[in-house]
């Protein structure tokens, strides 16, 4: 007990000493009035006079103790009667159970802090002459009965640095039995630097957890302690609406517990030790026939109010040894003063003390303190105590009135339950925060001069909750269009701040539960799912009627295009080698004939090609080769090209090629970005900027997002972002929910989610820290979901098929699987081009042979000479050009002179 700072004091009468410590000021007063009452008062002592004799030690000395108490007994005295702390007390034991010295014992508190129990040693032959005025603390009997009727479960104990721990140990011992959670946690003189650490040391995590066990706290501190740590605990948002404290402490006064009830938020439980016989206006000036001082009998004074508990027990021990006294005298058992020398090893008890220790045992007297006697284990046990509080209502209670009282005998009286919201809030006005979010908060069509009204998939929910709680809500937009973030200073704006500031009950919209936001106010269980959602414009369909020619590059088609006439050309050679060699075979051997016009050798080289055949080669070993290779060459060629249509066509049918994050990465044409200062914008920043993140993607959207501290391609609001998206190549990254509903009433259907929809967070209502009303808000939300309200109310808002149907552009459907025509437009028109080509052809054939040949044809021959039946002669000067010669006419033809001779064209045959 070296913690508690103790009150020392001796008193005699007639032989009688006394000894106060001298920080005690209030103890010498209150003995010099107690035995100037008792010197007026006849009826008590009538003719003896009372002497006395007082000494001063310093504070929790024991060893100035023992030796003041040596010089009384030397002097001569009947009693002892001490105000100590317990190290000076288990001193004078010693020393009183020694010389039997009766000893009344005051156990006095110091700087404020609960008292707490002194274990005195036993004495050594079991004759204990030390009576415990002051009856022993009974705190932990009194809380251990409080928190079974409040049905406290966890909760923490606070104890400031004055108070002893030890005290404690049997309330924890009897709380561990009954499966109590107990949490102890000692608070230094400064308090601010407490809770400085703690939001050093803890994460958020860890805080709400610590935030969630004080909810339930008991402290056990000074009163002045106590406001500062309260008032500390309100300022940091540690102590909330629906938390509950119960203060204990013997010693607290009116005005004290009116400073701890307004200081704190929420309930507030006070224990303190109370006497009843000071409001018995009766009795309050009569104590056993013996008239009380004016100062502690007039109320208008105040005298006895300013009073400690341990100066009042000085009191009545006072007039306890004085009754005793008299009992000694009427019974003429009277024995005289003790006048021992405690220094002599030979000095002997006092043969008295026994008997004058068994008077005061047997006396009973009514005092300042209520009834006083040592018939209980050499102890006074009579003790009562009130418990103060508030309670749950409009202003959260901060009226004090005595719920219950409890005492030794019958223990408690009254009633502790909590007066919580159970069933409804029938009468109760909730007042809302809200911002404009398409669809959960929207302005409704509003009738000229009445108040404008709203709706959306959030009003909707706050309607079913008011129907289900009978409460009413009046709601309004927040000033600066922001949900809530902290500013440099520490402060919240948007409607956090508004809770924050208790200017508003509940902050309703498209608000999701967030860490941060939690460390300063309250959510309900959340009632949509939340998730980040990209939304852009949809891809157009860019219609290439030469679609099938993209597989190749342009490059590749020409080399192929060049590769076609120079391989004929090549075969063209090889075979008019090998007619040559035909006209002089080698004896014996019959070369077969061939066609050696340039046209045959290119269809033949285009027909390989096309995979359609062509004629035969009979031929040199030379052209097998080179008909092998081109035949290779033709493989790998079709092949490719097969393959890399196939993967064109799959592609072209994608609608957007970003999916994911990680397609919005990797991309540089599509512009991206949310609105700056939000939830996104933060989860963007945290997931961006943390080291431990494997993937490089959030990496570089946060890097896109944040160019030019979000300037550049973030936006200010929802709203601007959809429009973006829509006007130009921008990807909008917000709430899953928004984009949804912004792409399914598009008027033009223009636009596309795109994102993942599984989500670990949600959308919930926002509570001021601490609100009574968050668990049954939370309860109803659960009803709701149970019941399958909650989703009639989502298909409501985002219906499968909207004016804009989704599915079509996130599924692939059946029939979006086949080809469409303008994916085969090409080789139509390629088809066209040829059919229109060979007919121009064939007209030209036709009008070169038939026109301009006759027209050249000589006169003679025309007029006088019948032409052979199906041929036309051409003069010399036709010359057939090497047209004629090569193509049109038979080989056997081309040989010595006769390339120069004149040529007869006709539509069938040709010969010269």
């Amino acid at each position: 007990c070296t913690s508690i700072t103790p009150w020392l004091s001796f008193i005699s009468f007639s032989s009688t000493g006394a000894i106060f410590e001298e920080n005690a000021v209030r103890d010498d007063d209150i003995f010099q009035l107690a035995i100037s009452d008792l010197s007026l008062n006849d009826d008590i002592l009538q003719s003896e006079k009372i002497t006395h004799s007082v000494k001063r030690i310093e504070a929790n000395n024991p060893f100035q103790a023992v030796q003041e108490a040596c010089e009384l007994m030397n002097q001569g005295i009947l009693a002892l009667v001490t105000s100590t702390g317990c190290a000076a007390a288990n001193a004078l034991q010693s020393l009183t159970d020694a010389m039997h010295i009766p000893h009344l014992f005051i156990q006095r508190n110091g700087k404020g802090s609960p008292r707490t129990a002194c274990h005195l040693n036993p004495s050594p032959d079991g004759e204990s002459y030390t009576l415990a005025a002051r009856p022993p603390v009974r705190l932990n009997d009194v809380m251990l009965t409080l928190v079974t009727e409040l049905r406290w479960q966890k909760f923490i104990v606070f104890y400031d640095a004055d108070y002893d721990i030890r005290g404690l140990q049997t309330f924890l011992d009897q709380a561990s039995r009954q499966g109590l959670d107990v949490s102890l946690q000692r608070v230094d003189h400064n308090v601010s630097k407490v809770f400085t650490n703690l939001f050093h040391t803890m994460r958020t995590e860890e805080l709400n957890r610590y935030r969630d066990t004080l909810r339930r706290a008991m402290l056990l501190m000074s009163p002045r302690g106590a406001q500062v740590f309260i008032h500390q605990a309100v300022e940091t948002n540690l102590a909330s609406k629906d938390s509950h404290w119960v203060y204990a402490n013997e010693e607290v006064s009116d005005t004290e517990i009116m400073e701890l009830v307004h200081s704190s938020l929420g309930r507030m439980t006070i224990i303190r030790q109370i006497f009843p016989l000071w409001r018995d206006t009766n009795i309050r000036c009569m104590r056993n026939n013996h008239r009380i001082s004016s100062l502690l009998c007039d109320p208008q004074e105040g005298y006895l109010q300013s009073l400690e508990a341990s100066n009042l027990y000085l009191y009545d021990s006072v007039l306890m040894l004085a009754n005793a006294f008299y009992s000694k005298l009427e019974d003429r058992k009277w024995h005289s003063m003790a006048s021992l020398n405690c220094m002599r090893k030979s000095t002997k008890p006092w043969n008295g003390g026994w008997s004058m220790l068994d008077t005061i045992q047997k006396r009973r007297i009514t005092g300042l303190t209520g009834m006083m006697d040592f018939r209980a284990e050499g102890s006074n046990s009579h003790v009562q105590f009130e418990i103060l509080g508030t309670s749950y209502s409009e202003t959260f209670g901060k009226d004090v009135k005595r719920l219950a009282t409890w005492d030794s005998i019958r223990g408690l009286n009254g009633s502790l339950k909590e007066s919580r919201i159970e069933n409804g809030m029938q009468g109760i006005t909730v007042k809302v925060v809200t911002l404009l979010e398409e669809p959960f908060v929207m302005v409704a069509e509003n009738i000229l001069g009445q108040p404008k009204r709203y709706k959306g998939f959030s009003i909707d929910v706050l309607d079913a909750l008011a129907r289900l709680l009978g409460f009413k809500y009046e709601i309004y937009q927040v000033a600066d269009g922001k949900y809530g973030s902290p500013t440099f200073n520490g402060s919240w704006n948007g409607m956090i701040g508004e809770l924050i500031s208790k200017r508003a009950d509940m902050a309703l919209s498209a608000i999701t539960i967030t860490p941060e936001r939690e460390s300063v106010v309250d959510f309900s269980k959340r009632y949509l799912d939340y998730s980040v959602g990209i939304l852009m414009r949809k891809s157009e369909d860019k219609i290439n009627i030469f679609s099938l020619l993209a597989p190749f590059d342009l490059a590749v088609w020409a080399c192929i295009a060049a590769a076609i006439p120079v391989v004929g050309v090549m075969i063209f050679i090889l075979r008019r080698v090998q007619s040559v060699r035909a006209q002089n075979p080698p004896a014996g051997h019959q070369v077969a004939s061939v066609s050696t016009s340039l046209q045959s050798a290119i269809w033949i080289v285009y027909g390989a090609f096309v995979q359609q055949g062509g004629d035969s080669i009979l031929g040199s070993v030379a052209l097998r080769i080179v008909m092998g290779s081109w035949w290779l060459f033709t493989l790998i060629v079709c092949s490719s090209y097969t393959a890399n249509l196939a993967a064109y066509l799959t592609v072209s049918r994608m609608d957007n090629a970003v999916r994911t994050f990680q397609d919005l990465s990797k991309q540089m044409d599509l512009a991206y970005g949310t609105v700056r200062d939000s939830a996104v914008y933060e989860y963007f920043r945290v997931k961006g900027t943390n080291a431990l993140e494997q993937d490089s993607t959030f990496a570089e959207l946060w890097r896109i997002i944040n160019k030019n501290n979000g300037h550049e391609n973030s936006v200010s609001s929802p709203s601007e972002g959809i429009r973006k998206a829509k006007r130009d190549s921008f990807a909008f990254l917000w709430d899953m929910a928004v984009v949804e509903y912004a792409a399914l009433t598009d008027d033009d259907c223009t636009l596309t989610v795109a994102g993942n929809s599984m989500s670990s967070k949600g959308y919930g209502l926002a509570l001021q820290h601490g609100s009574p009303y968050r668990d049954l808000f939370s309860q109803k939300i659960l009803e709701l979901q149970e019941k399958g309200d909650l989703d009639i109310l989502k298909q409501k808002w985002w219906p499968r098929k909207g004016r804009c149907d989704l599915d079509s552009h996130s599924e692939a459907q059946p029939e979006g699987r086949a080809l469409r025509l303008h994916s085969f437009a090409g080789v139509f028109c390629i088809l066209a081009a040829g059919l229109l080509l060979a007919c121009l052809v064939a007209a030209l054939e036709i009008w070169w042979s038939s026109n301009r040949c006759r027209r050249e044809q000589p006169k003679e021959v025309t007029e006088n000479a019948a032409p052979t039946q199906g041929l036309y002669v051409l003069p010399r000067s036709c010359k057939c050009c090497l047209w004629h010669l090569f193509i049109l006419l038979p080989p056997k033809v081309h040989s010595g002179r006769d390339w120069a001779a004149p040529c007869v064209c006709g539509f069938k045959t040709a010969k010269v």
